[in-house]
């Protein structure tokens, strides 16, 4: 019997659970789910027969190195700063391990180790990161393949509300981890536009927007996402003029956060003084200028350029930035305060259901033509536990388990899901999942239908 060990019964990790129980029977598994709450990885296992839950602490060597040293592959969907901690012991152990995080330097340096004793150390299997590389590598070879050169090649995603539980002014609710969303985008991004290195750095993110239609899923912004350039060497993209990676909004969304994130209240660096007895009006006000019987809501007003009633001011008004509550918050960072205000606003409710959306444009060469490729998967959730975030996550890290232990993806080391053993199989069950993209091509230049 192969056992499968899962670190981590966070939400995301879901539908992830439920694939490989419901594939334990007929491939001999026995799925072991171990989590600091050994009560969520019991809900988890749901009882199932092939399942097992068990506690687990990430800090217990001891520990880590018995249930690691006992399995065939580890799945981490721990945060991410501890798959380091995990891998390190998967090597040693001679055990294969998935995550569905972005690759750290701490997993990149063990892979000679890695190789020399037979592991897969695989990241990046989960949604963006994950279904973003195995989709554009299956576009990217096949122009390759046919004799095309691509010139630009763009990538967004985007975790959002479906249009029919869209029922707020920001057009959008927490789809993954709140924090995340609150502290996006801190740091510089960069992309290649027409051959040229762009940089954006974060006080200028959210006003260097553009808009696209998807589909028939109507108008959309998109704000850079962290550092394109990467992706020339991982996807091999040598010659390429245009290189950027976005995130995906509704219209109106990233103008109205930069107001948050020019009043400082995104900043994470530094504690509010007293901020358990302060209100969020006391704290919106603690960033804006004193100025002597001015109302808050005035004075936030002019800060923005923009009336009473414009749509900017009813989003941050809507967010209960302004009202006479307690924060109720020890210690806190503005970033954490602001975390706290929306995220009973932003929170799906029992019967809303979350959409992923993800879009590729490929711009390439063939017989002295320039052709372009849009690529786009939109992906809805069946419910609160199996949310398209979820799936999304969690189904591409467990066909990859699967194949792992059937001995189909042969590659050893660290590794991205880029190599045609990997994305072929995946992609190919993905659509099964209703996970698939829709392809519209046309010669650059041609008019594009309204």
């Amino acid at each position: 019997m192969k056992k499968i060990l899962v670190l981590g019964a966070g939400l995301s990790a879901s539908s992830m659970i439920k694939y490989l129980l419901d594939h334990a029977e007929q491939n001999n598994w026995k799925v072991i789910v171990a989590d600091q709450s050994k009560e969520l990885a019991e809900k988890k296992i749901a009882g199932h027969s092939r399942g097992e839950a068990l506690y687990f602490d990430v800090f217990d060597e001891a520990l880590r190195r018995e249930l690691i040293s006992s399995v065939h592959v580890v799945i981490s969907m721990l945060p991410a700063r501890f798959h380091g901690l995990v891998a390190e012991q998967c090597v040693e152990s001679g055990i294969h391990m998935i995550t569905a995080s972005y690759i750290s330097d701490q997993i990149k340096a063990l892979d000679e180790q890695a190789r020399e004793k037979g592991v897969l150390l695989l990241n990046e299997m989960g949604v963006d990161p994950g279904i973003d590389h195995m989709s554009a590598m299956q576009v990217i070879d096949r122009i390759r393949n046919s004799g095309g050169q691509i010139k630009e090649f763009e990538s967004s995603t985007g975790g959002l509300v479906a249009p029919e539980h869209d029922n707020n002014p920001w057009n959008y609710k927490f789809t993954w981890n709140p924090r995340n969303v609150v502290i996006a985008g801190q740091g510089v991004s960069r992309f290649l536009h027409n051959g040229q290195v762009k940089y954006i750095p974060y006080h200028k993110l959210f006003s260097r927007t553009e808009t696209v239609d998807i589909l028939d899923y109507g108008r959309f912004e998109i704000y850079p996402n962290r550092d394109s350039l990467k992706y020339k060497d991982i996807y091999k993209l040598d010659g390429v003029k245009t290189l950027f990676r976005g995130t995906i909004r509704r219209p109106g969304y990233s103008k109205a956060w930069d107001v948050f994130v020019q009043l400082g209240m995104t900043d994470d660096s530094f504690v509010i003084a007293d901020s358990e007895h302060m209100t969020y009006r006391e704290f919106a006000n603690s960033f804006l200028e004193y100025r002597k019987n001015m109302p808050l809501e005035k004075k936030m007003v002019e800060y923005i350029h923009a009336s009473e009633d414009s749509d900017i001011m009813q989003k941050i008004t809507w967010t209960g930035i302004f009202e006479r509550k307690a924060i109720g918050l020890k210690r806190a960072s503005p970033a954490q305060i602001l975390q706290n205000l929306i995220e009973s606003k932003w929170k799906l409710g029992s019967e809303e259901r979350d959409m992923i959306i993800m879009q590729h444009k490929f711009v390439y060469e063939f017989d002295d033509t320039e052709k372009e490729i849009k690529s786009t998967m939109v992906v809805k959730g069946d419910s609160q536990v199996h949310t398209a975030m979820s799936i999304t996550v969690g189904i591409p890290v467990a066909i990859a388990a699967k194949l792992l232990l059937q001995d189909r993806i042969k590659v050893r080391g660290v590794q991205l899901p880029v190599v045609k053993d990997v994305y072929e199989p995946v992609m190919e069950e993905l659509a099964d999942y209703g996970i698939r993209f829709i392809e519209e091509e046309r010669l650059v230049g041609e008019a594009v239908e309204s």
